[in-house]
């Protein structure tokens, strides 16, 4: 049985994976590693994946092969696109839900 507070993450790694893109190009593991430094989750690759695939075929995201010690890795980063979506997900966050995060979030639970 998926606990409420996972319930309620499972939603939350998508802004985030934007987010985090935004800060810098990725590969997946990278990706996995951040997410579980931020939210304290271990997704999966086979959730990971198939939304970062997803995001490349909606034009989201781009992704290069870059070859490092004898490795090829695949690093994605936002399009033009992709900022625009996160720029969407911001003030839909900071306008609409800021009051009730802040109020989530505070230490007064009166």
């Amino acid at each position: 049985m998926v606990s409420v507070v996972e319930s309620f993450l499972q939603g939350l790694h998508r802004p985030i994976i934007l987010w985090i893109l935004s800060q810098a190009p990725l590969h997946g593991y990278g990706l996995m590693k951040e997410l579980r430094r931020l939210t304290g989750r271990n997704l999966r690759p086979s959730i990971i994946y198939p939304f970062l695939h997803e995001l490349e075929r909606n034009e989201i995201l781009k992704s290069v092969w870059i070859r490092q010690g004898g490795r090829s890795r695949r690093y994605y980063s936002l399009t033009k696109k992709g900022e625009a979506l996160l720029k969407k997900i911001r003030h839909l966050f900071h306008n609409s839900l800021s009051d009730v995060l802040r109020d989530l979030l505070s230490e007064d639970s009166s």
